[in-house]
């Protein structure tokens, strides 16, 4: 029994080591995804930890800390995706977006280019979000992106272009002048 439980500890902790080592990321792309909705992107990353660790047990439980995933952050951010897609599937729930953004500290001298941002792709569609943050913000291969997103290469070539093209009307030509301040 003792043997088990030191086997338990030894699975946890390693759990533990991923999560301290990924949550930041996780939840700076999932405040991305949401479109700046810091609540859902919490409780996206934390949907998203939980099913790591459902996956974690599963898998460890047996190879006693030797995980059979090559990459768990990377795995966690494909579930964090998979999961911001099949919640905007799904959004039937009582919960409305909110107009503003909540104030946040330490307002950096690109605060006002991030708020820009955010809100240009916070009125794209999930998937047009997803693609973008993915490729350009995590700097994700085209390959990656579409296993991720569970579709094909050439897929997320056509939306990426579309996705971008619907982005550039609604930043308009302040971009310009709030990126070069």
């Amino acid at each position: 029994m003792a043997g088990s439980h030191t086997a338990a500890e030894a699975r946890d902790a390693g759990f533990l080591e991923l999560t301290a080592g990924r949550t930041a990321q996780l939840y700076r792309t999932a405040c991305l995804l949401t479109g700046g909705d810091t609540h859902l992107a919490e409780d996206m990353v934390q949907d998203t930890l939980a099913r790591m660790y459902v996956i974690w047990r599963r898998q460890n439980s047996w190879l006693m800390g030797r995980s059979r995933i090559e990459n768990p952050g990377a795995y966690a951010q494909q579930v964090l995706v998979r999961t911001f897609l099949a919640h905007r599937k799904r959004r039937s729930s009582g919960e409305l977006p909110i107009g503003e953004l909540p104030e946040t500290g330490d307002p950096g001298r690109d605060s006002a280019l991030r708020l820009t941002l955010l809100q240009a792709l916070s009125q794209l569609s999930p998937q047009d979000r997803a693609v973008l943050v993915l490729r350009h913000w995590e700097d994700r291969s085209i390959e990656e992106t579409a296993e991720m997103m569970r579709s094909t290469p050439g897929a997320v070539r056509t939306r990426t272009t579309r996705a971008l093209a619907r982005l550039r009307p609604l930043l308009g030509d302040s971009l310009a002048e709030l990126a070069s301040r």
